[in-house]
């Protein structure tokens, strides 16, 4: 008999900061997959690494109550990729998967490192590679790319933790340095606004170094400037195609966490309120930063607009951008023609797609 449904792996969780945004987008990702076309495998990751599986997992997680799970790993056994689970000291083979899809934000699940395990088990997966994954999820080497591919970023500079740990008079006068205040200060290496301040002084300059610093290793400071906040959303391989751009509207003097995901859905303008020029600019810096980093599968790229000046700036490249029902990356598609179950199904296309031209790579070299 032929095959007429994929087994996929909906993966969820993650060692992150962003472990319960990862839950939210989950959720609205499995709740439009075609069971026509799907088999669903649930596979959740705790904040402490363990991976999990059995029924019902994602809502066991989003319930936090684990213990009807079981512990799995993926292998790739007889070059089939498989999630096995340990079972009387035997490997049991619970699925064979046709395509992983990491609903996973934040670090251990945006910044390559997952993204390498599946690389090495030589299986498909939705999303970026681990060159674009790292190097986006590090928003200071993300702006040197930038830069060099002629984008304009706003001035900053990088702390590690150690730094502001030890020598936190000399991080505040180099922070100072950087511009006038206010000054926003971010994690490095997480999204979904977790850890990012804004700073008016010297005094909330040094709180924000320390909260920016629980939650990463190394901790950016950029110049802060009087912003409209612009969003458009990417889609593709080697032949990316941009959604519409949109303006969303804080709550509170920047787009926080709360506003994304706690306080219901903050205001936006799609599309964003632009002449064709500004629109076209803004499609196309982001469609050249989405090949400058090797983008794969989506992307949403985030400017700022300075109300005061007009000048446009790259803010920062989310390769696994939200997917709950109130977030702007399937937004945009909407209202450029594309449905959420359309979207879903596009990037599982293009997952199986980046998985083929891969394989069409020779990996033993013949004269």
């Amino acid at each position: 008999m032929t095959k007429t449904k994929l087994n996929l792996g909906l993966m969820f969780g993650g060692r992150s900061g962003e472990h319960a945004v990862s839950l939210r987008s989950s959720r609205s990702v499995r709740d439009v997959l075609d069971p026509a076309k799907y088999n669903v495998i649930e596979i959740g990751i705790t904040l402490d690494g363990i991976w999990l599986s059995g029924p019902d997992a994602l809502k066991a997680f989003e319930q936090g109550d684990t213990s009807s799970l079981y512990e799995v790993s993926l292998l790739n056994i007889a070059g089939k990729v498989g999630l096995y689970r340990l079972e009387s000291e035997k490997l049991e083979l619970l699925s064979e998967l046709d395509v992983i899809f990491p609903v996973l934000h934040g670090t251990f699940g945006e910044d390559g490192t997952i993204q390498g395990l599946f690389e090495i088990l030589n299986c498909a997966y939705v999303g970026a590679g681990v060159l674009a994954s790292a190097a986006c999820m590090d928003k200071a080497v993300c702006k040197d790319l930038l830069h060099n591919a002629g984008i304009p970023v706003l001035p900053y500079r990088v702390f590690s933790r150690s730094q502001i740990n030890n020598y936190l008079d000399d991080v505040v006068a180099l922070s100072e340095a950087v511009s006038a205040y206010p000054l926003f200060v971010k994690p490095a290496n997480l999204g979904s606004s977790v850890g990012i301040s804004k700073a008016r002084g010297r005094e909330e300059l040094r709180a924000a170094l320390k909260k920016a610093a629980r939650f990463d290793r190394r901790v950016l400071v950029e110049r802060g400037i009087n912003a409209r906040e612009i969003e458009i959303s990417v889609l593709g391989n080697d032949d990316p195609v941009v959604s519409v751009p949109g303006e969303i509207v804080p709550l509170d003097e920047f787009y926080t966490y709360k506003d994304k995901y706690l306080s219901g859905d903050p205001e936006t303008i799609i599309p964003a309120p632009f002449d064709e020029e500004t629109t076209r600019t803004i499609q196309e810096y982001a469609l050249r930063a989405y090949r400058a980093v090797d983008g794969a599968g989506l992307s949403r790229v985030d400017f700022l607009l300075d109300k005061d000046s007009g000048e446009l700036f790259l803010s920062e490249i989310n390769t696994m951008p939200g997917f709950t029902n109130i977030s702007m990356y399937p937004k945009l598609w909407k209202v450029s023609g594309l449905e959420y179950p359309d979207l879903v199904d596009r990037l599982i296309a293009l997952a199986l797609e980046r998985k083929a031209d891969q394989d069409a790579t020779v990996r033993k070299y013949e004269d």
